[in-house]
């Protein structure tokens, strides 16, 4: 796969979350896909996504920037949302907040098969202390 095919694919996962079509969430994730070090497969991976949407009614998946080396796609992802009560363990309780994740995938068989995320949390926390 190329880097633009890489890219497209990529970008079509992230339609997919943003339209929540869960349905179609095994076209782009690999049924033993690893969240964060820890095989969590398909299932596992659709009820986080599904959580954090219940978690974040508003929630909206937007590519800042996006780096595609086949097999690995690295990506800044931007969140500008109204948590309904905790995040990350943190009471935003509807207030709105604007944080980033980095995020890394590699794909296996053109599904993602690992993903590596860091959220920067401590833009939330300076947040919620104004």
């Amino acid at each position: 796969m190329s880097k633009a095919d890489l890219a497209a694919v990529y970008r079509d996962y992230i339609a997919c979350l943003n339209r929540q079509n869960w349905t179609a969430l095994d076209q782009f994730v690999h049924p033993d896909v690893h969240y964060n070090g820890v095989r969590i497969g398909l299932s596992g991976y659709r009820q986080m996504l599904e959580g954090d949407f219940l978690a974040i009614p508003d929630l909206h998946f937007d590519i800042d920037f996006l780096i595609s080396e086949p097999p690995r796609v690295g990506s800044r992802l931007r969140f500008d949302c109204t948590p309904k009560g905790l995040l990350f363990g943190m009471p935003v309780n509807g207030k709105r907040v604007s944080f980033t994740e980095n995020v890394f995938y590699e794909f296996r068989d053109g599904r993602i098969e690992e993903v590596w995320s860091v959220i920067d949390k401590a833009a939330i926390a300076s947040q919620l202390q104004q």
